[in-house]
């Protein structure tokens, strides 16, 4: 397991190699980052957080690149399970009304729009606990169509089994993305209608299956700061770590259960991101949900910590998001530039 100490002089975190306990350790996969490691590097001074965050990610990206990737609710509300941040659960009433699949017009016009915005990826959420082979055979018309546009095909669909997860893989889906949502000894508190293990099984299937996996977390359920190191520590220690790591910073949302959260400090916001860099320096660091909320200063310290994808369009699924001029404005202050071809899956 890898331990951090801390230079004084510096605040610098150096890594030391040494036997991960058996309660952390497989045959195949010795854990990277220990949950300590990772909150001594939250605990750095914010500058010298930063300022590593951003060493490290112009070692293995261009700078001033980010991804513009555009997000569509193709089957919103009435999903069974009980997440507490999620306003398309039946359990709540929070105004989302089930809806059934999108057609392929509907969804192949949003995702030409979305091109045409600048967007080169394009994700599609239903709002299944775990969708039937029946759905799978309609999101896969979807997927194609969407493909055939060029650009890149993301999906979240909730918990798929291992020939689900082939059969996207063949209709042409590039990314999956299955949030593990907070560290494993939170997570019954956010939600209880499944386990954790149900998620990395999911993750386990989309690997399987040749799938590029998109995988991250929410910031700002309640959880305390070796919550977080939690988090990122499943996350960085996954064989190979997520390709695309979506960072969310709650919307609470009235009718669900986390509705009165207290709102993340901002700046511990882009420790996560910073901390994210750190860990998986060849994943895009995703800002995804509360953007809106976070402001031009914030944002532009979360590029600076080395984020560098967005979800660009004014809706998240069913939450708002910034405008796509806001968006365009914004990377033209900073001189940051969108993607101008897709990238190799």
């Amino acid at each position: 397991m890898s331990q951090a100490t801390i230079s004084p002089a510096t605040q610098t975190v150096h890594w030391h190699s040494a036997p991960a306990p058996a309660s952390t350790q497989t045959a195949t996969q010795p854990q990277r980052w220990s949950v300590d490691a990772i909150q001594a590097l939250l605990d750095l001074p914010f500058m010298d957080l930063l300022f590593q965050a951003q060493s490290v990610h112009r070692q293995h990206w261009p700078v001033g690149e980010i991804e513009l990737a555009t997000l569509l609710s193709v089957k919103t509300g009435g999903c069974p399970e009980n997440c507490g941040y999620c306003p398309q659960s039946a359990e709540f009433d929070t105004g989302v009304k089930a809806e059934k699949l999108m057609s392929v017009e509907e969804v192949t016009r949003a995702a030409k729009a979305a091109q045409d915005a600048g967007a080169t990826r394009f994700c599609m959420g239903a709002a299944w606990r775990a969708p039937k082979d029946r759905d799978i055979e309609k999101m896969n018309e979807l997927i194609g169509a969407v493909k055939g546009l060029g650009l890149q095909t993301c999906a979240t669909l909730g918990m798929l089994q291992p020939h689900q997860a082939q059969s996207l893989r063949e209709a042409g889906l590039d990314y999956y993305n299955h949030n593990l949502d907070t560290a494993p000894e939170y997570y019954q508190d956010v939600v209880s209608t499944r386990q954790y293990q149900d998620r990395l099984d999911t993750l386990a299937a989309v690997r399987g299956a040749g799938i590029s996996v998109c995988c991250g977390g929410i910031i700002g359920m309640g959880e305390e700061v070796v919550h977080r190191a939690g988090l990122m520590a499943q996350l960085a220690n996954m064989e190979p770590y997520p390709e695309s790591v979506p960072i969310n910073s709650l919307v609470p949302v009235p009718g669900t259960p986390l509705a009165d959260s207290e709102p993340v400090d901002p700046l511990d916001f882009v420790r996560v991101i910073a901390v994210a860099r750190i860990t998986m320096p060849k994943a895009r660091v995703r800002l995804s949900a509360g953007r809106q909320q976070l402001g031009e200063a914030v944002q532009t310290l979360c590029f600076m910590a080395g984020a560098n994808s967005i979800f660009y369009g004014d809706k998240l699924l069913v939450t708002g998001n910034p405008d796509v001029e806001a968006d365009v404005q914004l990377l033209r202050k900073l001189g940051l530039r969108g993607l101008q071809t897709q990238a190799a899956a």
